[in-house]
């Protein structure tokens, strides 16, 4: 076990996501003008794009890799802890060739995948595309899109919820099913479990604050960047910009159970994370890494979550989990999308 001795139960940690199958491929300039794609540039397809993906597939060698958010940062706690199963993902998906590839390699990397399947919708994919040092996004959320709360009520699924001791949800799904999201949240806060959060994207604070702000209550561990820290200030008038001042008010925001305090975990990039613990502010410098080093930052902030959860929910503190965290990032992003060597080499 890459990460210590410590044997955690199997189901420790559930968490709730948009399933996505990443297309990742390297691709021509006349690829992209086709299907009027940017360089360097993340969107949502559209109905003009549904055909993209199938010549993709048709015309060009595609490496598939289990994506979303969430389902990332699960597939990196998984790779750290090194034993299967200690970690549980729901999502919806179709009833297609791409939801068998998501299922086969989500569960290679040890994450237990419960899907809920929609036999009408095909599974979301993203497509990565690589042209020269430029990668361009395009991601049909499909069935990802589709997810709804009967799934929490199949008996099977009610286990995992009450055997889970943690939770995790990146905010995209609140876009998704908030239902879902406010079920597990107050179980979590009725057994004093942990329950984790993260702002997402900037657009999560902007168009979706009321579910955000509703659920923010249960929320025991949010995580942001600096850009999705100030969405939400914005969004909430704290009338700050400076990132200590917005997390501390994020962290005294009310609170459902009073057992613990709420910790805010803020990324930068390449300057210090900021931490608001029991009300005190830290800093923890990142791992530096040369130009040379970095070759796709996308699914950094993924990466890190997945290794503070790999160590977190060991019961390591929250010093040694943003250290995992550090270590997760900056092993991802010397790589092309959100992959990892096949052995952690990660020393606690």
């Amino acid at each position: 076990m890459a990460s210590g001795d410590f044997e955690l139960a199997e189901g420790t940690l559930l968490g709730m996501g948009n399933p996505l199958l990443d297309m990742q491929a390297r691709v021509e300039k006349a690829f992209l003008d086709k299907w009027n794609l940017k360089e360097n540039d993340a969107i949502l397809a559209d109905d003009s794009h549904v055909a993209m993906f199938e010549e993709l597939d048709k015309t060009h060698e595609i490496e598939y890799v289990p994506g979303g958010a969430t389902q990332n940062a699960l597939r990196v706690c998984q790779w750290i802890l090194d034993e299967p199963h200690r970690v549980t993902f729901f999502g919806a998906v179709g009833k297609d060739k791409y939801a068998d590839v998501l299922r086969e390699k989500a569960s290679a990397a040890g994450v237990n995948v419960q899907y809920q399947v929609n036999e009408s919708v095909k599974t979301g994919t993203c497509g990565v595309l690589l042209y020269q040092n430029f990668r361009s996004l395009c991601a049909h959320l499909a069935a990802a899109n589709t997810f709804t709360i009967d799934h929490l009520d199949v008996e099977a699924n009610k286990a995992f919820v009450e055997k889970a001791k943690f939770y995790y949800i990146a905010g995209f799904f609140l876009t998704v099913c908030p239902p879902a999201i406010m079920r597990v949240a107050k179980h979590a806060a009725e057994h004093n479990k942990i329950f984790m959060m993260n702002l997402a994207a900037p657009f999560i604070s902007q168009f979706f604050t009321q579910p955000l702000m509703e659920a923010l209550p249960y929320v025991d561990i949010l995580f942001g960047n600096e850009s999705e820290a100030a969405a939400f200030a914005e969004a909430n008038k704290f009338d700050t910009t400076c990132v200590k001042e917005i997390a501390k008010k994020i962290a005294e925001l009310p609170k459902v159970n009073k057992n613990r305090t709420r910790t805010v975990v803020i990324t930068q990039g390449d300057e210090p994370t900021i931490v608001i613990e029991n009300g005190e502010v830290f800093e923890f410098p990142v791992i530096p890494l040369t130009k040379e080093q970095l070759v796709d930052t996308n699914g950094a902030g993924d990466a890190f979550v997945g290794g503070f959860l790999a160590e977190y929910i060991r019961g390591k503190p929250v010093a040694d989990a943003i250290k995992c965290g550090n270590f997760a990032a900056s092993t991802i992003i010397q790589q092309n999308g959100c992959t990892y060597p096949e052995k952690c080499e990660y020393q606690p």
